[in-house]
C-alpha cells in the first residue's frame, strides 16, 4: 500500500485526550511474569528470583506508575524486566517500545526505537496512513477487542496495516514503518456481565463500532499496563508500491508536478537526498525526452507539448550509446574522472552532476528508451544500487510504452481531426470494419482488436523512386571539409598565440591539430567528427578566453574561429549547410511535382498512394476495384496510370536538371520504376498503421523494392540507375512489350532519347533474373516543358464515365 505525503495524518500530541476509558501505565503483568519464570528451578528461573528480589524492594514499581520518572530512577530495574520483552541482542537494531495503553506516548524503547520513531517530547511521531477520525475509530476497535477478548473470551479480531512515515534526520528522505501493537502486557478491569443475546450477536462479530459503544460505555472499564509497539522498516516495499501505483497513471511521466513526485519516491527508495531523473524514449533514430529532473531544476518539463527530440547518432560514443549496446546498466561513480568523455557526459559536468547510471528500458524484448539517474556526488551511484535499479526498471518501461502509445494516439488523433489518418480512398472500408465490429458487440462499445482484417486483394502496384545519387559520399565530403575548416582555424589561432608567447603546450596541442587533420584528410572514420568536437571544446575553447588576451592578432583569429562555428552545434556548418539546402531543395521540388500530380492522378482514378521522402523521395501506389467501394474497375486506367509514372520520372528528371544550377552543391538524382503486372494482395498492420504486402509470394515484391536501387549491370561494375536515365525493371519478358509502347509515345513527344538500352542484372538476394530498360530524357532539349499529365487526364475518361475537360 504506497501512500504520499497528501495521504497521511500527522500524529497529534494530545491524541489520548479523546480515549472513553481510563488508561494508566503499569508494570504488574510484566512482574507477574517475572514471579512466574521464579518458580522454574532452571538457570532462568534463578535469574527471575534475583531480579524478584530486587524489585520487591521498590513497592512503587508494583502498582500503577503515574509519574513515569520513577522508571528513570530505577533505570536498572526496568532494563532488567523489559528484558523479556526487549532481547538485548536485538537493541541497536529493532524498532521495539513500551507505550502507555492506547496513547501514543512512549516509556521504554529499544534505540534504534528511540533515535528514528520517537520525538523528543517521548510521543510517537510522524504520519500515519489514516485520517484523524479513522485513526481514532481504530484505536477504539483494539479497545473494544481487547475487552471481549479478556473478560469474555470473544475473539473480535481488528486487523489494519499502518503505516508510519517519517523524515529521516540526516536526510530529510522519507522513511517507512509498519506499526503493530501487541496487548499482551495490559490488564483490562471488571465489566459487568453480557447477555446471552448481546455474547451471540458478538460471537458472529454482527456488532458495528456504534453497537460496541453502547455495549461497553465511557468509563465502564480501566486498561493497566504498557503495550508493547514494534516498528518494521518497509520503505522499500512501500515506496515501490507507490511507484507502482503512480505509473498506472498515463501522465505520471509527463506531467511535471507528478514527475517530481516519482523523482523524490526515487530519492527514498535509493537514500539519495539529490538524485535527478531523466525518462526518453527511443524510437529507431530518434530520442523523445519525456521528462528531467534537470529541466524541471529550471521550470522546463518536457511535456509533450515541448519535449526535447533529438537522434541517437547525437549519443555516439557516451554512456548512453554504450547502455543501449549492452543491453545493461552503466553506472559511472564519477564523470569527472571519466576519460574519454562525450558531449553528453560533458553536459552533465556542467549541470553539476558527478555520478550517473543509466539503464536501457525494454517492453516485450524490444528497446524503447533509457532511464538515467545522477548526483552531483561522487561515488553516490554505485553498482550495490543495481538491485534496487532492477526492481523499478520493468515498472518504468511500462509507463514509458504507455506514454509513447499516448504521444501517437494525441498525434494520430490531430491528423484525423485535421487532415485524415487513413487514406481517403480506403477509408470506406475501415468504416465499415468499425461498425462490423460494434455490430458483433453492444451499440455503445468501443471498437476493439477483434476488429476483422483490411485485406484488399488482387490490387495492381506501382512503385519508383528519385533518389540523389551518392548522397552518403557527398555529406561526408562535406563534413570532412568543415572539420579540416575548423581544424585550420583552430591552429591558426594556436600559431598567433604561439608567436607572442612559444609555450610548448601550445606547440603541443598544435600537434594534436595536425595528426587529427593528416587523418582526416585521409578518410572519414564514424566518430571523427564526435572526437573533434570533444577535443575542440574541452581542450582547446576554454583557452580562448586566457589567448585572447595575447594581443590584438590572437583576438582577431579567435574572432574568425568562432564567426566560422555555428553556435547551435559547436561545429563549422558551411559545407555541410549547402549540401543540406541542395538535398532540401531537391526533395521538396520533387516532391511538390509528385503530389501536384498526383493530385491530378487522382482525378482519373481514385488510388491508394503512399510517400516517402528521404535522400530522394519513393512513392508507392495500389490501384484495382477492391479499393473502391463500389468496385468499379478497367484495365484501360491500370494503363493509364503506368503512362503516367513514365512521364512523371521524365519530369522529375527536366524539373532537378534545371534547378541544379542554382544549387550550392549540383547534385543528380536518378530515376527508377519497378514494373510488375501481377497483382497482389495487401493488408492493413495494425501495429504499423500501414499497408503490407500480404502472401509469402507477394513478400518477393517488397524485397525488390528494398534493394532494387543498389542493382548492377550483369557482367559489370556498374549501377543500373544513373543520372538523366530512367532504369524500368520487370521479371517476364511479356511486361516489358507494355512499357516499350509507352517509351515510344513520349520519344515521339520529345522527352526521350531514340536510345533504349536492354540489360541484364546480376542477381540480387530474394530476386533472381530480374531484366531492365534503360531509357535516356532528352535533358538537352531545352523547348521541352517539364511533361504534366493534365494533357493526359483531358483525353482519358474518368472512372464515372464522363471525359475529364482540359485545363
Amino acid at each position: 500500500m504506497g501512500m504520499t505525503n497528501e495521504d497521511t495524518t500527522k500524529l497529534p500530541p494530545d491524541f489520548a485526550r479523546d480515549f472513553p476509558f481510563e488508561s494508566r501505565l503499569s508494570l504488574a503483568t510484566l512482574i507477574r511474569f517475572w514471579d512466574e519464570q521464579a518458580k522454574d528451578p532452571s538457570v532462568g528461573g534463578e535469574m527471575a528470583r534475583s531480579l524478584m528480589a530486587r524489585v520487591h524492594q521498590v513497592p512503587a514499581l508494583l502498582g500503577p506508575i503515574d509519574d513515569i520518572t520513577l522508571l528513570d530512577e530505577h533505570a536498572e530495574l526496568v532494563d532488567g524486566l523489559m528484558g523479556a520483552v526487549f532481547p538485548r541482542v536485538f537493541w541497536e537494531q529493532a524498532y521495539m517500545g513500551a507505550l502507555i495503553p492506547f496513547t501514543l506516548r512512549s516509556v521504554y524503547g529499544t534505540r534504534a526505537f528511540d533515535n528514528q520513531i520517537m520525538g523528543p517530547d517521548g510521543v510517537l511521531y510522524g504520519r500515519l496512513n489514516l485520517e484523524m477520525h479513522a485513526l481514532k475509530d481504530f484505536r477504539l476497535l483494539n479497545a473494544y477487542a481487547l475487552i471481549l477478548e479478556r473478560l469474555h473470551g470473544i475473539k473480535f479480531p481488528v486487523d489494519y496495516p499502518l503505516i508510519l512515515t517519517m523524515p529521516e534526520p540526516e536526510t530529510g528522505l522519507d522513511r517507512h514503518f509498519k506499526i503493530q501493537f501487541e496487548g499482551r502486557f495490559v490488564d483490562v478491569e471488571a465489566l459487568p456481565p453480557l447477555s446471552d443475546e448481546m455474547r451471540r450477536r458478538l460471537t458472529a462479530q454482527a456488532v458495528d463500532l456504534e453497537g460496541l459503544k453502547a455495549l461497553i460505555p465511557p468509563g465502564s472499564v480501566r486498561f493497566s499496563g504498557f503495550t508493547v509497539v514494534k516498528a518494521l522498516d518497509v520503505t522499500d516495499q512501500e515506496v515501490l508500491s507507490s511507484i507502482k501505483r503512480d505509473l498506472i497513471d498515463k501522465e505520471s511521466i509527463v506531467s511535471n508536478a507528478r514527475f517530481v513526485k516519482l523523482q523524490e519516491k526515487l530519492r527514498t527508495l535509493f537514500r539519495r537526498a539529490e538524485l535527478r531523473l531523466s525518462l526518453a524514449a527511443i524510437e529507431g533514430e530518434r530520442i523523445l525526452m519525456l521528462n528531467s529532473g534537470h529541466q524541471l531544476d529550471h521550470g522546463q518539463g518536457c511535456i509533450f507539448a515541448s519535449s526535447v527530440r533529438g537522434k541517437t547518432k547525437d549519443y555516439a560514443g557516451s554512456v548512453f550509446e554504450k547502455a543501449v549496446v549492452t543491453g545493461q546498466p552503466i553506472f559511472i561513480e564519477d564523470l569527472a574522472a571519466m576519460s574519454p568523455r562525450s558531449a553528453k557526459e560533458e553536459m552533465l559536468l556542467q549541470k553539476g552532476m558527478r555520478s550517473l547510471v543509466v539503464a536501457p528500458l525494454h517492453y516485450q524484448g524490444q528497446l524503447i528508451g533509457t532511464l538515467s539517474l545522477s548526483s552531483p556526488h561522487p561515488g553516490d551511484i554505485n553498482t550495490l544500487l543495481a538491485p534496487r535499479l532492477q526492481e523499478v526498471l520493468p515498472l518504468f518501461s511500462v509507463a514509458v510504452r504507455r506514454s509513447v502509445d499516448e504521444l501517437h494516439s494525441r498525434v494520430e488523433g490531430f491528423i484525423k481531426e485535421q487532415f485524415t489518418a487513413i487514406h481517403p480512398v480506403v477509408e470506406w472500408r475501415f468504416r465499415k470494419a468499425v461498425l462490423e465490429t460494434m455490430d458483433r458487440h453492444t451499440v455503445d462499445s468501443e471498437p476493439n482488436r477483434e476488429m476483422e482484417p483490411i485485406v484488399f486483394r488482387d490490387v495492381h502496384p506501382l512503385y519508383a523512386v528519385s533518389d540523389i545519387r551518392g548522397s552518403s559520399t557527398h555529406r561526408a565530403w562535406a563534413i570532412q571539409a568543415d572539420l579540416l575548416t575548423q581544424l585550420g582555424l583552430a591552429r591558426e589561432v594556436l600559431r598567433a598565440a604561439y608567436e607572442v608567447r612559444p609555450l610548448p603546450i601550445l606547440d603541443q596541442l598544435t600537434h594534436r591539430i595536425d595528426g587529427s587533420t593528416a587523418e582526416i584528410e585521409v578518410t572519414l572514420r564514424s566518430g571523427d567528427e564526435m572526437g573533434v568536437l570533444g577535443f575542440l571544446k574541452t581542450d582547446l575553447e576554454p583557452l580562448f578566453g586566457h589567448l585572447q588576451t595575447f594581443g590584438p592578432t590572437v583576438h582577431e583569429k579567435i574572432d574568425a574561429y568562432r564567426a566560422a562555428v555555428d553556435p547551435g552545434i559547436g561545429l563549422v556548418y558551411a559545407r555541410r549547410k549547402e549540401f543540406d539546402e541542395s538535398v532540401t531543395r531537391i526533395n521538396e521540388a520533387v516532391a511538390s511535382y509528385i503530389d501536384l500530380e498526383e493530385q491530378a492522378a487522382q482525378g482519373m482514378f481514385p488510388h491508394f498512394f503512399e510517400k516517402q521522402k528521404t535522400d530522394g523521395v519513393d512513392y508507392t501506389i495500389y490501384l484495382g476495384g477492391a479499393l473502391r467501394e463500389d468496385g468499379v474497375f478497367d484495365p484501360l486506367y491500370l494503363k493509364n496510370m503506368r503512362l503516367w509514372q513514365l512521364m512523371v520520372a521524365c519530369g522529375v528528371a527536366l524539373r532537378v536538371e534545371r534547378l541544379k544550377n542554382g544549387l550550392p552543391v549540383g547534385l543528380d538524382i536518378t530515376n527508377l520504376i519497378l514494373i510488375q503486372h501481377a497483382p497482389l494482395s495487401i493488408r492493413f498492420r495494425s501495429d504499423e498503421k500501414r499497408f503490407d504486402v500480404d502472401g509469402a509470394y507477394n513478400v518477393r515484391y517488397e524485397i525488390i523494392k528494398k534493394r532494387i536501387d543498389k542493382a548492377i549491370i550483369r557482367g559489370t561494375t556498374e549501377r543500373l540507375t544513373q543520372p538523366g536515365k530512367i532504369a524500368l525493371v520487370y521479371s517476364h519478358p511479356s511486361e516489358a512489350a507494355e512499357w516499350r509502347e509507352y517509351i515510344e509515345y513520349l520519344q515521339r513527344l520529345g522527352y526521350l532519347t531514340s536510345d533504349v538500352e536492354e540489360l541484364e542484372l546480376d542477381e540480387l538476394q530474394g530476386a533472381q533474373g530480374l531484366r531492365a530498360m534503360r531509357v535516356t530524357v532528352d535533358l538537352a532539349n531545352r523547348e521541352l516543358d517539364v511533361p504534366s499529365t493534365a494533357t493526359v487526364a483531358a483525353a482519358q475518361p474518368r472512372a464515372d464515365g464522363e471525359r475529364t475537360p482540359a485545363a
